[in-house]
């Protein structure tokens, strides 16, 4: 049976899966953010780091913008994540 982390380890072990992100498969991209949604923790602007789709970490994406959207184009699915700038 696993062990249930608390909240502040739950934080502590995202944040450290971020720091080395362009290493990381789509099914660890997964399970981290099955964690944060798990103990309702918000990704903020490191969900801007990998793929809505397919959920593979950003290496090269194509990045465009345009009047106030910002919009980066997924080099191995081809999905477009579209943000708005402020």
């Amino acid at each position: 049976m696993k062990s249930k982390l608390s909240k502040t380890e739950a934080i502590n072990q995202i944040e450290y899966f971020f720091k080395n992100i362009k290493n990381k498969t789509p099914k660890q991209v997964k399970k981290i953010k099955n964690l944060a949604m798990s103990y309702n923790l918000p990704l903020k602007e490191k969900r801007k780091a990998f793929c809505k789709k397919c959920l593979t970490p950003y290496k090269r994406p194509k990045i465009r913008i345009n009047k106030s959207v910002k919009s980066i184009t997924c080099e191995v699915c081809g999905f477009a994540s579209r943000w708005k700038i402020k």
